[in-house]
């Protein structure tokens, strides 16, 4: 019943649009996150939902991207547009109980998706 699933990744080109889904059954009131990691670096904290609905962004991110969710289908969604080369990565959903030690830490989410691959090209 626990459990967080991507999907939606895939290949587009700069410019374009993408929306990543996680299924995330049984993590009603827990933070959501959505990070990534591309080869040879670190993970790296892309998007926050707070349970009371509040939304914080990686300042790179932020008016590209949209973390949303719909609690009635378990679903959390990234909406991407104006995608860079740069944003190539695996993203990961991620959930967490009490995340005090930063949002964006994330060795402070306790379960984790397998990941589900954007690639943009040029």
């Amino acid at each position: 019943q626990v459990q967080l699933v991507e999907s939606g990744g895939g290949s587009v080109q700069s410019g374009g649009s993408l929306r990543l889904s996680c299924a995330a059954s049984g993590y009603s009131g827990y933070y959501k996150a959505w990070f990534r990691q591309a080869p040879g670096n670190e993970r790296e904290g892309v998007a926050v939902i707070y349970p009371n609905g509040r939304t914080y962004y990686a300042d790179s991110m932020k008016d590209r991207f949209t973390i949303s969710q719909d609690n009635a289908k378990n679903t959390l969604y990234l909406q991407m547009s104006s995608l860079k080369p740069e944003d190539t990565a695996m993203y990961y959903c991620a959930a967490g109980r009490s995340p005090w030690g930063g949002i964006f830490v994330p060795s402070q989410y306790t379960v984790w998706g397998q990941g589900t691959q954007v690639t943009v090209s040029n």
